[in-house]
Order: structure tokens, then C-alpha cells, then sequence
């Protein structure tokens, strides 16, 4: 028997514990029927231990027990899935911060259970008992008066955990009614048992997974009428900004769980409105691994085959994606449209949709609406364009008689190789890439990057459009801006017949706000 659960034990737990939880995944399956009867407690809790299993095995063998709970602890976060797999992961950081800084003897697991249970619970905006959450408090009060023996207190956690899994049954009435104890719960005491199982060195070939009262399949399970959509992304994040968030989304849903820290945290929540739920992040820090998950009901049903959306900036630009057959979303300068208006564009658009975000800002919001549409049936694919010229070059290929994969590579193709710049004018200080910009300067970006600091809006214009045009170069597209003054677009078209009289210029009149010339070279 184990004295200490030192690094090399917890290599081992880690692996014994997904491998477990993968032999009874099915089972635990079966169980799922709170908080929604979508049949998925077994795999989210063995793909997020597996998770963390494998970042222990990537480290070098000698690692010590701090480095080792670490990596426990950051596979589990970033491996999370489902709302048992997120508090279970948060249960995991309560032991690593425990028993990272201690030898590993019994007491210290004694206090590394406490501590788990405590922030689980923490990490759960409203606490529900008969779930995961009830088993892991009771082992852990289970081993508060235990010797300081580390087979004693693993084998105490593990007896009193499987004995308040059997009480989750009456403890919440949907499980009740449908005969069954809680699946996550049920997760979580095989987690228990395989720990006891290596300190004690005495392996068991299966554990005990407790089988419906009359097995039931998830669809057939009571429907909660609750919220439409599972929510879920990693967050980088500050703890002020999360705990706003915290009070924004448990306004929207329920099921709502918030576990990591140190400024990386993974969110979940049930929304019915998942777009709402996806911005409230972006206003918190940047989401990531954005997973949307359809719960139950009928989905949208979508429009018209193939179709194309584009977000727009300006009257002129709006109309030109419109001609050439693109539902089309405005924003507003500096602004990005929210995820709803471009889900319901998608929905407009069709079943095979490609979106053209054409602004750096607004494509994690497309991406977070393309998340939301797969889980309606639709094809999606978010483009690459981070300016409105890349839109109109990409929109130029588009061919709907052409299978959907190649006709996302020939609109990919055709944005990838627009080189684009614009002018503004500053309108406070600021650090740049070219350097200090004080209010008024007019600041050339070539590329997406602050290129050169000028003064006259022509001249900045004139060297912007030098910078970007190539000996490859064969056609220019000038959109001029609703500020744009007169002089300005028959400057710049002079001077590009001057030096490449060969080139193709087309001019549009954009109407957009803040830019008062947008440039693109193909």
C-alpha cells in the first residue's frame, strides 16, 4: 500500500481513471437525465479525465507533484466537456492545490478532498443536491475524522461516495421519476474508487455503474422544457471581468459553471439564446473553443440552398454585396454586429452558407454564429476576410453551381491574394507600429498593421497604395468613404496611371464611416 500519492501514484491514478471511466461510459450514459436527457455524462467525463491523464503523460519522468497537478489540472480545464465534466475538472484543481504543495499523506488528501468539494460547489452559480456535487461533499465529510492514513481516507471517500450516489435517487425528483441515481455522480465515484484502487494496489477489473429502475433512452427521458442550447468556450480573462459575466449569463440560463483561473477559465451554461450568451463573453476577454450544442426540439429550418453572407460598413458597400446576390448584416465603425443578426442572415441565406466578415473584430462573432447554425443542420464555413475588399474579391469567384468545398477554396484563394489597406485620420494619441500618432495625423495601414504617419490625407493615400501594389499586381480597387474628400480619389487613380498604366482600377463609392479610402490590390 501507498503511504504517499506522490507523482508517480497520480501518473497512474490518471491513467486507471480513464480507463475506467471509458469501460462504463455507456452505462453512465444511459443515466443522464439531469440537468438535460441528452445521454452524454459518461463521455464528457471520460474525454475530460483522458484529457488530463495525457497532459500528465506528456511531462518528462521526473517531474514533481507541483508540476505534475498542474498538468492534471490544466488537461482537465482545457478537456472539459458537459457540466459534470467542467465541475468535476474544478474538483480536480481543488486536490492539485492541495496536494501540489504537500507530500501526499493522508491528511493531505483529507484536505484535498475538502477543498475540491468547496470549489466545485463554488464554481456552480446554483447549487442543485442529488448531483455531483452532494456525492463529493459527503466524502468529503466522510474522511474529516479519518486517521492519517492515505488507504484509510481514500478507501473512507470512496465507500461513503458510492453510498451517496444510491441517495441521489430521492434527493432530486427527475431522477426519481425515472428510477436512476445521477450520472455525473456516478462518474465521480469511479474517480474515487480507482483512486483507492492505486493507493491500495488492489485492482478491480469493472465498476459498479447502477442500472436504470427500466432502462431509458435519453429521448424518452422527461423533457425539463428548459433552455434550446449548450453553451461552452475557454475564456482569457481577468477574475473581475468573470464574475461580471458570471452575473450577465446566470441571467440568460441556468446550468451555468465557471472553473480555472490565473486568467483561463472554461465556461458553461444552457441559453436559450446562444448568441447572447457567446458576446457576453467577448465583452468579458476573448472566448475560444466555442462549442454550441443543440439540447432538444426542432430545429430551424433553413432557406434556399447555397448562399452568402457578407457584413458591411457602408450604404455603397452594403449595396454592392447585395447586387452581387449576399445577404448582407451592417455595423457600425469600430463595432461588430452581434452573433444574432448574423445567425439570422445564415438562416436566410441558406443550408451551404460561406461568411464574410470582412473586419477582424467581427469574425469571432461569426464564428460563434457558425457554431450555433451547424447545430441546426447548416453548412458553414467562416472566410478569412479581414477587410471589405477581400470581401468583394472573394464574392467575385463565388460560383453556386460549384460543389461547396471548392467553392470556399476559390473565395479563400481570391481574398488571400487582395493585399488591403485604408487611411484615416487619428482622433487621439495613441502608440502605433509606425510610431506616436497625435490627433489629426493621418495614419497609413497597409495589411492590417499602422504603416506610415502622415499629415496630408492624399499623400498618406498615394504612399499606402505604392506599398501595396506589386509587380504581380493587376487590378486595384479603390471604395471611398461617406468622408472622403473630393480631391482625394483623383489623386490617387492619377498617380496609379502614371507608374502602372497596365493595371485594372475599379472604383465604388462605399459610404462607409471613419475610413475615407479603403484600398485593395489583387
Amino acid at each position: 500500500m501507498l503511504k504517499v500519492l506522490d507523482p508517480p501514484a497520480v501518473r497512474r491514478w490518471s491513467r486507471h481513471c480513464a480507463a475506467a471511466l471509458g469501460r462504463a461510459r455507456a452505462e453512465i450514459d444511459a443515466l443522464n437525465v439531469f440537468p438535460v436527457p441528452d445521454g452524454d455524462t459518461g463521455t464528457n467525463l471520460h474525454l475530460t479525465i483522458l484529457s488530463a491523464a495525457e497532459a500528465v503523460d506528456a511531462l518528462p519522468g521526473g517531474a514533481d507533484a507541483n508540476a505534475t497537478w498542474q498538468a492534471l489540472t490544466r488537461g482537465a480545464l482545457l478537456g472539459a466537456r458537459g457540466n459534470s465534466g467542467v465541475i468535476v475538472s474544478q474538483a480536480v484543481r481543488g486536490l492539485g492545490e492541495v496536494l501540489g504543495r504537500a507530500p501526499g499523506g493522508g491528511a493531505d488528501l483529507r484536505d484535498g478532498l475538502t477543498r475540491a468539494a468547496e470549489m466545485a460547489r463554488a464554481a456552480v452559480v446554483r447549487p442543485v443536491e442529488g448531483t455531483v456535487l452532494s456525492v463529493l461533499s459527503a466524502a468529503a465529510q466522510a474522511v474529516r475524522d479519518a486517521p492519517d492514513d492515505l488507504a484509510e481516507v481514500a478507501r473512507r471517500a470512496a465507500d461513503e461516495a458510492r453510498r451517496a450516489l444510491r441517495r441521489t435517487t430521492g434527493q432530486l425528483g427527475v431522477l426519481s421519476r425515472n428510477g436512476v441515481v445521477d450520472a455525473g455522480a456516478a462518474g465521480l465515484v469511479i474517480m474515487l474508487e480507482s483512486l483507492a484502487e492505486v493507493v491500495t494496489e488492489a485492482y478491480s477489473e469493472r465498476h459498479e455503474v447502477p442500472a436504470p429502475a427500466a432502462r431509458i433512452a435519453p429521448e424518452q427521458a422527461q423533457d425539463t422544457g428548459g433552455p434550446g442550447y449548450e453553451v461552452m468556450y475557454l475564456l482569457d480573462a481577468g477574475a473581475q471581468e468573470v464574475d461580471r459575466l458570471r452575473g450577465e449569463l446566470d441571467a440568460l440560463g441556468d446550468s451555468l459553471v465557471i472553473v480555472g483561473g490565473e486568467d483561463l477559465w472554461n465556461v458553461h451554461v444552457h441559453v436559450d439564446d446562444a448568441g447572447a450568451a457567446i458576446e457576453a463573453g467577448l465583452r468579458a476577454g476573448r472566448p475560444h473553443r466555442i462549442k454550441v450544442t443543440y439540447l432538444g426540439g426542432r430545429p430551424h429550418e433553413p432557406g434556399p440552398a447555397r448562399g452568402v453572407v457578407a457584413v458591411a460598413a457602408g450604404d455603397g458597400l452594403a449595396a454592392l454585396f447585395r447586387e452581387a446576390g449576399a445577404v448582407v448584416v451592417r455595423r457600425e465603425p469600430g463595432s461588430a454586429p452581434t452573433a444574432a443578426a448574423l445567425l439570422r442572415a445564415v438562416r436566410e441565406a441558406g443550408t451551404e452558407v460561406a461568411v464574410l466578415p470582412n473586419d477582424a473584430a467581427t469574425h469571432d462573432v461569426a464564428v460563434a454564429a457558425a457554431e450555433i447554425a451547424r447545430e441546426e443542420g447548416v453548412t458553414v464555413s467562416v472566410l478569412p476576410t479581414r477587410a471589405s475588399v477581400q470581401g468583394l474579391a472573394a464574392l467575385a469567384v463565388h460560383d453556386p453551381l460549384r460543389r461547396f468545398d471548392d467553392d470556399i477554396v476559390a473565395m479563400t484563394d481570391a481574398a488571400g491574394h487582395t493585399r488591403h489597406g485604408h487611411v484615416w485620420v487619428a482622433d487621439r494619441e495613441a502608440m502605433t507600429s509606425a510610431g506616436i500618432c497625435r490627433p489629426g495625423d493621418v495614419l497609413g495601414v497597409v495589411d492590417g498593421d499602422v504603416a506610415l504617419i502622415g499629415a496630408d490625407l492624399t499623400e498618406t493615400a498615394v504612399e499606402v497604395v505604392r506599398r501595396l501594389v506589386s509587380g504581380g499586381s493587376e487590378m486595384v480597387t479603390l471604395v471611398a468613404g461617406a468622408c472622403a474628400p473630393e480631391p482625394l480619389l483623383p489623386a490617387v487613380r492619377v498617380h496609379l496611371e502614371q507608374v502602372r498604366p497596365d493595371l485594372e482600377i475599379v472604383v465604388y463609392e462605399g459610404g462607409q464611416g471613419g475610413y475615407p479610402l479603403l484600398i485593395g490590390v489583387e
